[in-house]
């Protein structure tokens, strides 16, 4: 059996790992490479995920490399042909993730209404964050 983690316990490194998938820009990586079955190129990723920045984006996806979710394969060329995929750590991460996705979906009329039965403004178009 392996080394039991605490994420309570404020120095597990399982910390860390929840950092990363919590990441803001995380979920709509994992997701875009996991609903294609080949991989992406930086501008492909770059249209599906809208409103990241090519600097944001490239940050994420050396993040989620560095922890092993994604492979960055250089193809070489001219202009430079770089695509991303997931691993199989990042695919085992998918299905978590994409419950979180579907969850979000599904409640957002619930968390509209209790924004605008606190006082707060609701966007259908988007929901902003509430500073408290």
């Amino acid at each position: 059996m392996g080394k039991a983690y605490d994420v309570m316990a404020a120095s597990c490194p399982s910390r860390t790992v929840l950092h990363r998938i919590g990441a803001r820009w995380t979920i709509f990586v994992v997701t875009a490479l996991a609903e294609r079955e080949t991989p992406m190129r930086f501008t492909e990723l770059k249209t599906r995920i809208q409103g990241i920045t090519p600097k944001v984006l490239t940050e994420t996806l050396r993040a989620l490399e560095v922890d092993g979710f994604v492979t960055r394969t250089d193809i070489g060329g001219n202009p430079p042909h770089v695509e991303y995929a997931l691993t199989d750590l990042g695919h085992s991460l998918w299905g978590p993730l994409q419950a979180v996705r579907e969850w979000a979906e599904t409640h957002v009329p619930a968390i509209l209404d209790a924004r605008a039965a606190a006082g707060y403004p609701a966007s259908s178009a988007r929901l902003s964050s509430v500073q408290l």
